[in-house]
């Protein structure tokens, strides 16, 4: 058996071991580091749900793709906790290449594609230079992946991402993208925890403050996921959407 990474979701402690084992005093996440699928044991109670909610976010970005979490090894001490991890499905979802797929118990297990996902992305330091850097890879995408009716619009979205991390967050970043469908799924993560909020338009004589409004006018939604060192500013752009808008 490989090393085991585990998580203790009340002390939020790494903990390497060969051995899987379910505890009555916390919920651990165990994960091989490399596999797609992770699993929940012990007991989950909403004092530990924060911990294993980082755990699997955490998860979730550092390998694009769906991931699986088997739960037939724990136990929820209450709604909430089992309600929590829907919460993080949900937070994901529109992530580049993120999907939490929960294999409940009652319920028939949820298998991940086996093809691993389109994904481009690129570490990018808090450099006026990396708005360019990110056009680049935007337009490249969206030819990639036969959108190109949707680079204009992805170029502007993540030019804004990329300069509010430049301007606010001053962290390194990470750019990711990826094509769902029909639509372009971006992402940028950062390492400040301040997030952003649109309180609508800027005044006529304000100095900034557009960045978000031109996000929220290119894409059909947009967000930002909190973890604990950070993170993720996410926007989702339709190729229909933009055909409506040319026509």
């Amino acid at each position: 058996m490989n090393p085991v990474d585990r998580t203790d979701a009340h002390t939020g402690a790494e903990v390497h071991h060969q051995t899987i084992m379910p505890t009555d005093e916390s919920c651990l996440v165990d994960t091989d580091g490399s596999a797609t699928t992770v699993r929940l044991t012990g007991v989950l109670d909403r004092a530990g749900l924060g911990a294993v909610r980082d755990a699997l976010l955490a998860r979730l970005w550092q390998r694009p793709g769906p991931l699986r979490v088997d739960l037939s090894g724990v136990r929820f001490a209450d709604p909430e906790a089992r309600n929590g991890l829907d919460e993080v499905r949900r937070a994901v979802a529109d992530w580049p290449a993120g999907e939490l797929l929960l294999d409940r118990p009652d319920a028939p297990a949820a298998h991940p594609p086996t093809t691993p996902p389109e994904v481009l992305d690129a570490d990018l330091p808090p450099v006026s230079e990396a708005a360019r850097r990110a056009r680049a890879l935007v337009a490249d995408g969206c030819v990639r992946w036969g959108r190109p009716e949707l680079a204009e619009p992805a170029c502007i979205a993540i030019t804004e991402m990329v300069t509010n991390v430049v301007v606010h967050a001053g962290t390194p970043m990470t750019l990711r993208l990826a094509p769902r469908g029909s639509a372009l799924h971006l992402a940028v993560r950062d390492h400040s925890t301040g997030r952003p909020a649109y309180t609508g338009p800027a005044a006529l004589d304000a100095v900034g403050g557009r960045g978000l409004l031109l996000i929220e006018t290119v894409s059909r939604r947009w967000g930002s996921t909190p973890l604990p060192d950070g993170k993720v500013v996410w926007c989702v752009l339709y190729a229909e959407d933009e055909a409506v808008f040319r026509n």
